[in-house]
């Protein structure tokens, strides 16, 4: 069966980075665009970014653009997403998703398989 798993959340201070990665199983790693989600207690799932299935498109959300980096290992199934000089704000359960729609969508809801989420904490 298809299986992401997030890793490489942690707690980090304000200024800081971090690099998720997510490795993919069970599913045409290259046909899928891949997504990075966010979420924080009582609110809604939020886009962060995502990249096509050739790494020829990526697109990001407005809150992070600048300062994450979404990318992908074809050969590897493997997709990252580089966090840099991050903030308080910025504390959430992270998510790969994948999806095999013609383009990139930013809904979480048009995203097929989902992984079980890294916590990423940012300190002041």
């Amino acid at each position: 069966q298809v299986q992401l798993v997030e890793s490489g959340g942690g707690l980090v201070q304000a200024g800081g980075s971090l690099r998720l990665s997510c490795a993919a199983s069970g599913l045409t790693f290259s046909t899928y665009n891949m997504g990075w989600f966010r979420q924080t207690p009582g609110k809604e799932r939020e886009f962060v970014a995502a990249i096509g299935w050739s790494s020829s498109s990526t697109h990001y959300a407005d809150s992070v653009k600048g300062r994450f980096t979404i990318a992908r290992d074809n050969a590897k199934n493997m997709v990252y997403l580089r966090l840099n000089n991050l903030k308080p704000e910025d504390t959430a359960v992270y998510y790969c998703a994948a999806d095999r729609r013609g383009y990139i969508s930013i809904d979480w809801g048009m995203y097929t398989y989902w992984g079980q989420g890294t916590q990423v904490t940012v300190s002041s």
